[in-house]
């Protein structure tokens, strides 16, 4: 029982790791239509950033942390801000440009991290607090894991309220359904196209910092191996659904938890499970049919 506690609350934090990365990818292909592959550069980035400024404090203390977690956040949505502005918005109604361009400034970005920091993962200190463990019927959970869930949740909550209770929201929304017809009203969608991008960076970016505390270390491979999993997670659940991207990245990174601690094959049951939902429901769990 204890076993079964443990990987259900730890497959519940790897979950959370892959939803504030699957939420940007989500919130900018079903607001946007943009399959964004330099979605993991951001959340790179964000971690590296995150770690500088946090070992100048000290990231084995509290504040520290904290601080990462605030530029982390602020140079994930910067760099998102920066590539729609400069890249992608010229190419909105052009995808196949668009996958050349998000693919190869992540393969940019690798690149330039490993001439920056070097290859290597780079291991650090946390604090105290983090490393430590909290018992939950007999399991004994890292903190990192709540921290993880914790942050899930409030993003999650926040981005629903922003899209329906706020005025951007609706206007987003109304843009995604006739842009000609926003336009027309004197709205400035564009802007409106910029802060998606924006918000979707903001959340890799969360999701960097914490990536790399719940790992124990920062490496130019993080959001890459991350991104693959959002993919899934983003496809599973729907493309464009939020709700969606929020179970299946519960489902597959349970899934994941138990298949690898009982057989081993946790990557190949999430390939095989993202199979099985594209043959039997194409649309994913929460997605809409095209018309």
């Amino acid at each position: 029982m204890t076993t079964f506690i443990l990987l259900l609350i730890t497959g519940l934090g790897l979950g959370a790791l892959y939803f504030l990365v699957a939420s940007g990818l989500s919130l900018i292909y079903g607001l946007m239509g943009i399959l964004n592959f330099a979605h993991g550069a951001f959340l790179t980035l964000a971690a590296f950033a995150g770690w500088e400024v946090g070992r100048r404090m000290g990231l084995d203390t509290t504040s520290g942390f904290v601080v990462s977690i605030v530029v982390g956040a602020l140079v994930g949505a910067l760099f998102a801000a920066l590539t729609e502005f400069v890249l992608v918005r010229r190419l909105y109604e052009r995808h196949i440009e668009q996958v050349l361009v998000t693919v190869g400034l992540s393969l940019a970005s690798v690149a330039l991290f490993e001439g920056i920091w070097g290859s290597d993962p780079v291991y650090f200190q946390r604090a105290p607090w983090l490393t430590q463990t909290t018992n939950v019927l007999g399991a004994s959970v890292g903190n990192t894991v709540f921290v993880a869930i914790g942050a899930a949740v409030l993003v999650l909550v926040g981005l629903l309220l922003f899209l329906n209770k706020t005025r951007y929201g609706l206007i987003i929304r109304a843009g995604v359904e006739n842009r000609s017809m926003v336009t027309a009203l004197g709205i400035d969608v564009r802007r409106a196209f910029t802060l998606v991008f924006t918000i979707g960076g903001m959340a890799a970016g969360i999701g960097g910092v914490l990536a790399s505390n719940y790992f124990g270390y920062v490496s130019p491979l993080l959001g890459g191996s991350l991104l693959i999993f959002a993919f899934i997670v983003t496809v599973i659940g729907g493309l464009g659904s939020l709700a969606g991207a929020a179970v299946a990245s519960v489902v597959v990174a349970v899934l994941q938890q138990f298949t690898n601690y009982y057989w081993g094959y946790g990557d190949f049951i999430v390939v095989l499970l993202l199979a099985v939902v594209l043959l039997v429901r194409p649309q994913g769990l929460m997605g809409r049919k095209a018309a």
